[in-house]
């Protein structure tokens, strides 16, 4: 991969705001497993990084507020059974997580008045309806 993670138009993060800590995994690979240190934990520091402008800084920063812990974002990769591979999964999910929380928001519904056409259309079957279960009251009378 490159040495910088795409975010969103030019905002990339350069690989040195990254920092990587490994450990055992829990996942496949046997008893491989057990000797060698493949799973992959990702932090970026979101509230102090400087590649993030301030706008998308604080919409990560709230958006991300759950995941954050004192403003750092934690990523734990152990699925693929080569350090190479979680290295990968832990950096994609970094790119997705930050180019969601960092979008613009979604545009405001703006409600639109019903056409007569619908409404008329709606409460001519009402009236059908309505005269269809009058009819049957009618025969058990």
């Amino acid at each position: 991969m490159s040495d910088r993670i795409h975010v969103r138009g030019s905002v990339s993060i350069p690989e040195s705001e990254l920092s990587w800590r490994f450990s055992r995994s829990s996942g496949p690979g046997g008893q491989h497993v057990n000797t060698s240190a493949t799973a992959a934990e990702l932090s970026f520091d979101v509230a102090n990084s400087p590649s993030l402008p301030d706008h998308l800084r604080a919409r990560a920063l709230d958006r991300l507020a759950t995941r954050l812990v004192r403003g750092v974002l934690t990523i734990r990769a152990e699925e693929y059974r080569s350090q190479q591979r979680n290295r990968d999964a832990a950096r994609t999910r970094l790119a997705t997580l930050l180019a969601d929380a960092t979008a613009p928001p979604p545009k405001k519904r703006v409600p639109k008045k019903i056409p007569r056409g619908i409404n008329e259309r709606r409460l001519e079957n009402k009236k059908r309806r309505s005269a269809v279960k009058r009819q049957r009251a009618m025969r058990w009378d």
